[in-house]
């Protein structure tokens, strides 16, 4: 078992630009300072991704400086019996910090406007409110949303991962379980999220990555029994032997898995997937529903992804070996393989 866990506040770099304690955490420890980077800043990637899901529908909502192209995203998918997805984005070309992105989640506003596209994540009272107006977001119709996240005092996925090649490193938050309201608007429907039984996800990351990259990551959350269950899966890139990103979450509580396996049918990646754990303590089986893949092909950049929505089922186990069971809950796994 190698999840080292970092509990001592500090800051997240040295003076020469390298992490001081790679490992997971519950919450920001350490201190994200972009000032501290010693990379050029066009290898500076900083963004905020938000995730709301139900069994019906869910959005998602990104705003992000990588450095040499801004990419600030909105996505409406809808399952049910024709499940379908739109995805609009905008790029910017060199933002470079110009967006000026929060060092730390917990507070502060990220925002990004322009003619066609006004977003805003705003972090106030242990909430998190999303709001955004896409003009054209398809068909030349508008989409406008409005949803609060509830983050009371709970625990979160916190990672610092380096790469062996020098002043390059991950660091990376994901929040689960936090209970949506509000509403997504397009094209005369409105599309209203519950509390009681819908969920965000926050991923919050900054760092300095290398060129080419392949990762996976899952994530999902469940209400089961009156009570709020989450887990954060993935791997693939960067040196990961200090610790992995794999969690589950019982009642804002966090409960440390080791390794967990994406087994993806060779024959496409609607059929059906399997997980499977070193510790035995995630064995999942995976009905997809939705692919939402995209391919970009700009020479330099080079990005090929399937976030495949989904339905889970099976078990976990949590520290004091209380096995938790859960059916169809409505997620997400993905595979994507980035070169920029």
């Amino acid at each position: 078992m190698r999840n080292h866990e970092v509990t001592v506040s500090q800051l997240l770099l040295d003076s020469k630009g390298e992490l001081r304690e790679p490992g997971w955490s519950r919450k920001l420890v350490q201190k994200y300072r972009r000032s501290m980077i010693k990379a050029p800043k066009f290898r500076i990637k900083e963004w905020d991704y938000y995730l709301v899901v139900n069994d019906e529908f869910a959005a998602a909502f990104t705003i992000s400086d990588d450095g040499y192209i801004g990419l600030q995203s909105v996505s409406l998918l809808v399952f049910g019996d024709d499940p379908h997805e739109h995805t609009e984005t905008v790029l910017n070309a060199f933002p470079m910090g110009k967006l000026k992105l929060p060092e730390d989640s917990s507070y502060g506003t990220t925002k990004y406007s322009d003619d066609r596209l006004q977003m805003s994540f705003e972090v106030k009272y242990m909430k998190r409110h999303i709001k955004c107006h896409f003009e054209n977001f398809m068909d030349r119709k508008p989409l406008d949303a409005d949803i609060v996240l509830d983050q009371p005092p709970m625990d979160s996925m916190v990672i610092a991962t380096p790469w062996p090649e020098k002043h390059a490193f991950y660091y990376n938050q994901k929040i689960n379980c936090m209970r949506a309201s509000g509403y997504i608007r397009f094209d005369g429907v409105k599309y209203e999220f519950d509390p009681q039984t819908d969920f965000g996800t926050l991923d919050w990351g900054r760092g300095v990555w290398t060129y080419d990259n392949t990762w996976f990551w899952g994530s999902g959350n469940a209400d089961v029994d009156g009570n709020s269950f989450g887990w954060n899966i993935g791997y693939g890139f960067g040196d990961t032997s200090a610790a992995s990103e794999n969690i589950l979450f019982w009642n804002g509580t966090a409960h440390k898995l080791d390794d967990v396996v994406f087994n993806i049918p060779e024959s496409g990646y609607m059929d059906t997937w399997t997980f499977t754990s070193s510790d035995g303590r995630f064995e999942m089986t995976f009905e997809p529903v939705l692919d939402r893949a995209a391919c970009l092909d700009y020479k330099i950049i080079v990005s090929d992804q399937h976030q495949v929505f989904g339905k889970m089922s099976g078990t976990a186990i949590l520290d004091d070996g209380t096995e938790i069971k859960i059916k169809d809950v409505m997620c997400f796994a993905e595979k994507v393989h980035n070169r920029y």
